[in-house]
């Protein structure tokens, strides 16, 4: 098949006149129409006044959760059966491939178990449609510092597995591993201090403990961590993303690059969260913590840390992903083509994923057409015309 766009953005930069060949479930070639050279009998599709771009990466949601304004998260994890929340997780992921993201990284099903290697499967069998997945499954807490927590005469069903020290860590890591996990996560820090502030959850030992049981055996680590000891604890441990960095300073974000870890800020989570505590944004002064999100933000541009895209999507509407995209450029000063490429090309580097999100001979036809110029207007990534994964098409014009 011959995809004729108006332009190709190709994971880097735009070219009017491209053309992409596709056979099977890759990209064949890419570039001026007048080159490409099409096998005989090649079906033809015009894409006039669309730009197709990369499949894009969304680099964190939970399929597993809705928006809080619907459901708060202690009801989803505590009065919601498994078979509900997957039902729901399988029209999440829908919705979340139509919307253009072809490719997620899924960080923990909160209280769900091992839901997500079953929806992974049920997704590269084709029982159901979604994107490509990368699962955490039930995710690292420190004994006592997650929730629910109700009254402290009942133990409750917990949303992530908790584990401690050198034996109990070393089982958890390797359990969610050989139960189907792509990625470890552990919160480094949580909402568990004397006052409900946020504090760091495991030792620094704990932390390097849990990412050198992983990248044994070929995984890599995520922290969730918003305080500047947890996320300092969190890259000397070696993990490979740093999730949220809501209190992140100038040098906790040196620390970072120095380190080569990468920030996935999820200013849309922040900002949905804001609003459903009664922000009318836009009307009311700026909620502290939403202040200081800008402040985390610039000094993670400063200190030049490579950042992720990913809004922690679960938090608000699957679909919604391009949430993130908006908020970048609109609120926190980005460029449509930097969100761009971070959404394509950028993404796929972190997460270690070769085969996508480019455009180019030999990788995955996880192709998006959107109407208009995204690296110009990003409001054109919610204009969703045609959505490619693995050669098949999910929606075309």
């Amino acid at each position: 098949m011959l995809l004729a766009p108006a332009a190709v953005f190709d994971g880097q930069s735009l070219h009017a006149g491209w053309a992409v060949l596709i056979e099977n479930d890759k990209i064949v070639s890419a570039g001026p129409a007048a080159q490409v050279v099409l096998p005989p009998n090649t079906r033809r599709l015009d894409l006039p006044g669309l730009t197709l771009l990369p499949g894009l990466i969304e680099g964190h949601s939970h399929l597993l959760l809705h928006p809080y304004d619907e459901a708060p998260w202690n009801d989803q994890v505590l009065l919601e059966s498994q078979a509900l929340r997957v039902a729901r997780a399988t029209v999440h992921a829908q919705r979340t491939l139509l919307a253009g993201f072809t490719t997620a990284r899924d960080l923990g099903t909160e209280g769900a178990g091992y839901a997500d290697v079953g929806l992974k499967q049920a997704i590269n069998q084709d029982i159901v449609p979604g994107p490509r997945l990368l699962v955490a499954t039930r995710a690292l807490v420190a004994t006592g510092s997650y929730g629910p927590k109700l009254s402290v005469d009942e133990d409750v069903p917990q949303g992530a597995q908790e584990a401690d020290g050198v034996d109990g860590l070393i089982r958890a890591v390797r359990e969610q591993m050989g139960k189907g996990a792509d990625v470890v996560k552990v919160y480094a820090d949580y909402r568990w201090g004397s006052n409900g502030e946020a504090q760091p959850t495991f030792s620094q030992e704990e932390l390097t403990l849990i990412v050198q049981t992983a990248r044994s055996a070929g995984r890599g680590v995520v922290a969730h961590a918003s305080t500047p000891e947890g996320m300092r604890r969190a890259v000397l441990a070696g993990v490979e993303t740093i999730e949220h960095g809501d209190g992140g300073t100038l040098e906790v974000f040196q620390l970072m690059k120095k380190h080569g870890v990468a920030l996935c800020p999820t200013v849309a989570a922040s900002d949905a969260v804001a609003q459903y505590k009664g922000w009318h944004k836009g009307a009311d002064p700026v909620p502290a913590r939403i202040q200081q999100k800008h402040l985390s933000m610039a000094a993670a541009q400063k200190a030049g840390v490579t950042l992720a895209l990913g809004g922690d999507v679960g938090v608000f509407a699957h679909g919604d992903n391009a949430r993130e995209m908006e908020l970048l450029v609109h609120d926190y000063g980005f460029t449509p083509l930097q969100v761009l490429r971070l959404a394509t090309s950028g993404n796929a580097q972190i997460f270690h994923l070769a085969d996508r999100g480019r455009i180019g001979p030999g990788l995955l036809a996880d192709l998006v057409a959107v109407a208009g110029d995204p690296t110009q207007d990003v409001a054109a990534v919610r204009q969703i015309r045609l959505v490619m994964k693995g050669g098949v098409l999910y929606k075309q014009p």
